[in-house]
């Protein structure tokens, strides 16, 4: 009989064998993790001995610990996940999570930059001319942080005015167009990108790889020095998409170029657009 403890091990094999996101395999992990040691503080350690009260139980424990009640959607989504990996395994006969559900909790709408505060962010930003570079491939297309991290400069086709968008962990391979303030501001940045054989677009001055970590850190950075407040860096794709619905481009378009895997992600935003959208729009909006 496989303990919970094994079971948790053969979950996150399976989750590295389809290629999963670390993100995401390092969240499921944390999350099983926590869910097994309190099944065993009840005496629980095998699958086939878990009921759904046992996992009620253990939500109503993190609503008692103070968990949010999205924090609690995110337990839930991943004890679901392995117990469905436990029935498919015929690890159990019954699934217990079926009967979980999700506590109710509202969204934050998503921080949309108003066209003064992402000027400001621009000037904020002149003298750099890397991060200036970040800052309008970020705003002019959409992409994530990480996607840009990824980014190699034979991605950039300043000819044809393309940015092929590699796939990054479970993201979607794109081109997306490149308009004029964000190809100007590459071709400003590439004369004073360090030499090195490395073939990372955003590079330190050392020639290495910019991080994730390095790049949120200078955006927030230019973020106080403009003077805009509650903003980070994924508002910079917030504001793409919502501008661009409101300027009219489909939003089938805007929901390929943002690589959203479902449509009612984009959907999503036409609460938050001011005024109406317009129609038939196929040039994407500059901003």
């Amino acid at each position: 009989m496989v303990s919970l403890r094994d079971a948790h091990q053969q979950f996150i094999g399976h989750l590295k064998g389809k290629s999963r996101a670390s993100a995401t395999i390092l969240a499921y992990g944390k999350d099983i993790e926590q869910l097994v040691d309190h099944l065993q503080s009840q005496g629980k350690t095998e699958p086939t001995a878990i009921e759904t009260a046992d996992l009620q139980l253990f939500m109503q424990k993190l609503a008692d610990e103070h968990y949010t009640p999205k924090s609690i959607s995110r337990k839930t989504n991943s004890t679901k996940t392995f117990f469905k990996y436990l029935k498919s395994s015929n690890l159990i006969t019954n699934d217990p999570a079926t009967g979980l559900e999700h506590p109710k909790f509202e969204n934050k709408p998503p921080r949309i930059l108003t066209q003064l505060e992402y000027r400001s962010l621009r000037d904020a930003a002149r003298a750099d001319v890397r991060m200036l570079a970040v800052i309008e491939v970020l705003l002019q297309t959409g992409i994530r942080i990480g996607e840009l991290a990824k980014l190699r400069v034979e991605d950039i086709d300043l000819e044809n005015l393309t940015l092929h968008v590699p796939p990054f962990e479970d993201t979607r391979e794109r081109i997306i167009p490149l308009n004029k303030s964000a190809a100007e501001a590459i071709k400003n940045y590439l004369p004073h990108r360090a030499k090195t054989p490395n073939h990372a677009l955003f590079v330190t001055k050392t020639g290495r790889p910019l991080l994730i970590r390095n790049i949120r850190t200078a955006i927030d950075r230019y973020f106080k020095i403009a003077g805009i407040k509650d903003a980070k860096l994924n508002d910079l794709r917030h504001t793409w998409v919502a501008f661009q619905l409101q300027s009219g481009v489909p939003m089938t378009l805007v929901s390929k170029l943002a690589g959203h895997k479902r449509l009612s992600t984009t959907e999503k935003y036409l609460p938050f657009i001011q005024g109406p959208a317009g129609e038939g729009k196929v040039k994407l909006e500059e901003l």
